[in-house]
């Protein structure tokens, strides 16, 4: 099932922060994934649901912390953003 967010919610990823407009739900075997529009250019991707958290907001009691990372250490980072990056299939080497 597709789903628009209205409004559109602002998130933070492994590849940064930006504006979800859209939730994929594939049924409860699989992860929600959320289609995401960054900030820094615009670029779209279908993050799963482990990979993202909302964005802070000091009203609503989500307040930065200073102390650690937005939200997974560098390591848990780079393997993220591993996954996200495309890749092309190649044959294996004989």
């Amino acid at each position: 099932m597709l789903t628009q967010l209205n409004p559109p919610l602002p998130l933070e990823t492994v590849k940064g922060s930006g504006w979800a407009h859209f939730v994929i739900d594939y049924g409860p075997e699989a992860a929600l994934l959320w289609v995401v529009f960054m900030d820094a250019d615009g670029a779209c991707w279908t993050v799963p649901n482990p990979e993202v958290r909302m964005t802070t907001n000091w009203t609503m009691g989500r307040r930065p912390d200073k102390t650690t990372p937005p939200f997974v250490d560098e390591g848990q980072r780079e393997r993220a953003v591993q996954r996200l990056r495309p890749t092309l299939a190649v044959a294996p080497e004989t």
